[in-house]
């Protein structure tokens, strides 16, 4: 069903490919990891990794 979702996102956005980016970051605060999440294009995710 998952993946029904995506594709039908993907077919609606003017089909381009989207892919969800996880990138693990340590918190200034506390000193613990988080995760953060987000959806770029597929194009774009070395971009999002490479800037901090």
């Amino acid at each position: 069903m998952a993946k029904k979702a995506v594709a039908t996102f993907a077919a609606k956005a003017g089909a381009k490919s989207m892919v969800k980016c996880i990138r693990m970051e340590k918190s200034p605060k506390t000193g613990a990891y988080v995760f953060t999440e987000h959806l770029v294009e597929e194009s774009k995710a070395k971009e999002y990794f490479e800037k901090k």
